[in-house]
């Protein structure tokens, strides 16, 4: 039965609430896997010129043909992602504040703790399950000289992200910002393959997470303080295979723009960030090993991203000396041009 957020959950019900949540991930991908398999590979493949290098380090352009049982674990890819960022030096941006990062186990919100901590905040990290890859963030932080805490648990479930949120300004003593990046992606063919478990699952996670988790945290913002989500350029662009995932992504941006006005005369900012695609657990516990070797080719740049290539710009938008004359914005990284 759902609760409220003024239900009570258990720590030990949050952890097999959020179990039950990856074994039912896991299924729902077994059913696509077993669809994907009955149909026939085109055996058109695409030829694409070497990845784009554009920053400060070189960042892998090919991908390992690799597939994951949901939700995904980062220390089992093949081809570890890059989240260290060590060209980006700490200039006390974040000095003395406090986040709490929904999805913060692995991939972009492995990245964005890291940069927090090194611009000098305390991080909670919230996952579902994935526990030795939230260890191996929350030493990561650790190593950046902060404190971090981590709650397992289900972000559908509206009385965990209040404790979540309430664990958080317990353990640090206050929250600035937020930010809400936990996802649920499998691929379908079409409408008529996503079932109401599915549809349930991705809009319950997507949206309704963020939306719990940003009502949760509210009463702990101040002036100064900032929400950021995590959109998607497939909620810019749309798209045929992540029907689904893509409308909430969708949802997320319109989200974030309303969130915005509702609480600019608080001197709370929100503000998304619109990856494209970037290397994480969340795409090879989606995709075909064949289809993920293939991914971020598509892009102007040619390759994916690496997940340190987003952390930067949560550190901008969270970063009230850097972006506090700026709110509502969907913030797109994609590795192409025109992506809105």
């Amino acid at each position: 039965m759902p609760t409220t957020a003024d239900s009570k959950i258990t720590p030990r019900a949050a952890e097999e609430a959020a179990d039950r949540t990856a074994e039912k991930h896991r299924r729902i991908q077994h059913e696509q896997d077993r669809a994907d398999e009955a149909r026939q590979p085109s055996g058109n493949e695409s030829k694409h010129k070497p990845g784009v290098q554009a920053g400060s380090r070189f960042q892998p352009t090919d991908l390992p043909a690799q597939h994951q049982a949901k939700p995904g674990n980062e220390q089992e890819l093949a081809l570890e992602p890059q989240y260290q960022a060590p060209d980006y030096l700490g200039s006390e941006k974040l000095k003395g504040m406090t986040a709490v990062i929904t999805g913060g186990d692995s991939g972009i919100g492995r990245a964005v703790a890291v940069l927090f901590a090194r611009e000098g905040a305390d991080v909670a990290i919230v996952y579902l399950n994935e526990h030795q890859d939230a260890q191996d963030t929350q030493r990561a932080v650790e190593a950046e000289g902060r404190r971090c805490v981590l709650i397992p648990g289900d972000v559908k479930d509206s009385a965990f992200c209040k404790q979540a949120i309430d664990q958080s300004v317990k353990a640090f003593g206050k929250l600035d910002i937020l930010v809400n990046n936990a996802a649920f992606q499998e691929h379908a063919a079409s409408l008529e393959d996503l079932t109401d478990e599915r549809l349930d699952e991705t809009f319950r996670t997507n949206i309704l997470g963020y939306m719990y988790m940003a009502r949760a945290a509210l009463p702990h913002l101040r002036q100064g303080s900032s929400i950021i989500n995590t959109g998607s350029v497939v909620g810019l662009r749309g798209s045929p295979q992540l029907l689904d995932y893509s409308t909430t992504k969708g949802a997320i941006h319109a989200f974030t723009k309303s969130l915005a006005q509702s609480v600019i005369d608080k001197g709370i900012r929100v503000n998304a960030v619109a990856p494209g695609p970037v290397w994480t657990p969340l795409n090879p516990a989606d995709s075909p090993a064949d289809k993920v070797k293939e991914f971020g080719k598509g892009t102007d740049m040619k390759r994916a991203a690496q997940p340190e290539e987003l952390s930067p710009a949560y550190v901008f938008l969270a970063a009230p000396v850097c972006s506090g004359y700026i709110t509502g914005i969907v913030l797109p990284v994609t590795g192409s041009v025109g992506a809105i």
